[in-house]
């Protein structure tokens, strides 16, 4: 079982660089008016934020991706160093190949040795208290991340089929984990009645992984060749629709935009529509993979001067004021949010 689940992490990295579909997150329908008089002096534009307690340089973190393998483990360190280099968090992938398989583990503790990176652990939600302890204390992790995949979870032919106790398993991990938990999606979303009984039971950082990114119904897909869900590959809650219906759920929800998130323009506009971190996955990957280090961390620098310059562009000096930033929806978002 742990060499079919390495075998499948591999292949997950693989078919995500093979893969064609590519739904919408739709922040292309969120207007932003261009401030012509901008009285901004660009070397004063501070895209710092805090973070779990500490300043970070932007309000982007590297999100889950992978771990438990050989290439992964290359990968981590190399994302590890570069969210080093740029002072942005780390999300580990999921981490429950280290729970039963002991070889797997170096690809994840390699994090525990890099205290000056905040860092963030990852289970399914299916998992007890137990686990997200020891998945934690793997790689001193700052915080966890649930990760919600029933989507991905049903394409597989080895997935899960019985989520009927996740939720209750949820309730006290919530409950008794020692360190902030974020409740997160893998790509479909998270809607304004998820996000309400979750802020019910506690959660209060939720992070939307909304449709627009990463699509794991395809990857999962793309590994099996007696059976074709390609009608499910539009499935999902778009990013900016997700980040409206759990912003209106409450203030003190620690907010991450996920799913889709590639520029300066996409990053800002999350923020804007009531996001307070955004995370990338996927781009950073195919950077780092078709490219290498400094390709990666290449866009990570370009990316902060760029939501600089669309600071400039609105006329706003930090990220307080450019979550205060008015805006307009048009098109199919405007259509589902007042649908």
């Amino acid at each position: 079982m742990d060499e079919k689940r390495r075998e499948r992490k591999d292949q997950h990295i693989e078919n995500y660089l093979r893969a064609e579909f590519r739904s919408k997150t739709l922040l292309n329908n969120v207007y932003v008016e261009h401030n012509a008089l901008s009285d901004i002096n660009f070397d004063d534009i501070d895209t710092s934020v805090e973070f779990l307690g500490k300043k970070i340089s932007m309000p982007v973190m590297v999100n889950a991706m992978t771990g438990g393998t050989d290439i992964s483990e290359d990968i981590n360190e190399d994302l590890s160093n570069i969210c080093k280099e740029i002072n942005i968090p780390m999300a580990v992938g999921s981490q429950a190949i280290a729970l039963k398989d002991e070889d797997s583990r170096a690809s994840f503790s390699l994090l525990s040795k890099k205290d000056d990176i905040i860092k963030l652990g990852n289970l399914g939600w299916e998992n007890n208290l137990e686990n997200f302890e020891f998945a934690k204390d793997l790689i001193r992790a700052n915080a966890m991340q649930a990760h919600l995949n029933i989507a991905q979870e049903l394409v597989m032919d080895e997935g899960d089929r019985d989520f009927s106790n996740n939720f209750e398993n949820l309730k006290k991990v919530v409950k008794s984990l020692r360190v902030p938990l974020f409740v997160k999606e893998v790509g479909f979303g998270i809607s304004k009645d998820a996000a309400q009984k979750l802020y019910d039971i506690g959660v209060r950082y939720i992070d939307v992984a909304g449709k627009g990114g990463t699509n794991f119904i395809e990857i999962e897909d793309m590994r099996i060749f007696d059976k074709d869900y390609s009608e499910f590959y539009s499935w999902g809650i778009p990013t900016s629709k997700a980040i409206l219906d759990v912003r209106s759920v409450a203030d003190d929800i620690f907010l991450v935009a996920s799913g889709g998130i590639r520029n300066s323009v996409d990053v800002c506009k999350s923020l804007i529509l009531g996001a307070d971190m955004t995370a990338v996955s996927g781009e950073i990957l195919s950077y780092l993979l078709r490219g290498d280090y400094d390709y990666a961390l290449k866009y990570l620098k370009e990316l902060q001067v760029k939501i600089k310059l669309f600071m400039a562009l609105v006329g706003v000096r930090n990220i307080k004021e450019l979550k205060k930033t008015p805006y307009k929806l048009t098109g199919r978002l405007r259509e589902l949010v007042e649908g």
